[in-house]
């Protein structure tokens, strides 16, 4: 049964704001696709972040009008769809070919990647590029790497100190240093308390403390 014309602009203007935010996509097609696989496909497309539409290549080129994706949408032919995303197209291209590789009745059509349009050979090496969390994990590491061999170093002198200190007073290597040092801190208090004390005056004799008595 034919679209409406009320029907057709309803589900142009949903299919269009579903693309609005979009910034790849993976133009494909099919034939003999089952209910099953369909289901798969598109569970494999929502798990790489993207979604998923059958679409009519007229109604896809209108919906895409504006969007980063309309180059890919324009001039379609045959049975059409599109997988997009406004996530990272790296994953969606190795979601779609890992699902490929199993499932014959699926191909590509073409593919396009921030306003650019890509080949079929280039969807495959897209899926063959390590995704933006791998490239963030290797990024990651190699920040965090000289920190870390900063902080083994550290940590390792540390410990090596703390056994040879260790080791030095098993085998009593500090003894004499110790004492000393003990002797050291015995005396001094002795010699402050000395500086400290006032000294003791002197005692007044009886007779310079007389006064003389006249001659009579």
């Amino acid at each position: 049964m034919p679209l409406t014309r009320a029907k057709k602009t309803e589900k142009i203007s949903q299919l269009a704001s579903e693309l609005e935010h979009s910034t790849s996509a993976i133009v494909g097609t099919f034939a003999g696709l089952t209910a099953s696989k369909d289901f798969e496909l598109r569970k494999a497309v929502r798990g790489a972040g993207g979604s998923y539409h059958v679409v009519k290549n007229k109604l896809a080129a209108r919906a895409g009008e504006g969007t980063k994706i309309e180059a890919a949408l324009k001039g379609l032919k045959g049975v059409s769809s599109v997988a997009y995303t406004s996530g990272d197209p790296v994953a969606l291209a190795k979601a779609l070919a890992t699902w490929v590789k199993d499932n014959a009745e699926f191909t590509f059509k073409l593919g396009i990647v921030d306003g650019k349009v890509i080949t079929v050979q280039e969807i495959t090496e897209l899926a063959n590029m390590p995704g933006k969390e791998e490239l963030f994990s290797k990024l990651l590491f190699l920040i965090q790497s000289p920190a870390q061999r900063l902080a083994t170093v550290i940590n390792a002198t540390g410990r090596d100190l703390a056994v040879v200190i260790n080791q030095g007073v098993e085998k009593g290597k500090f003894a004499g240093s110790a004492a000393a040092a003990v002797e050291v801190v015995a005396e001094a208090p002795a010699a402050e308390a000395v500086a400290e004390a006032p000294a003791e005056e002197a005692p007044v004799t009886e007779a310079a403390a007389v006064e003389p008595t006249p001659e009579a």
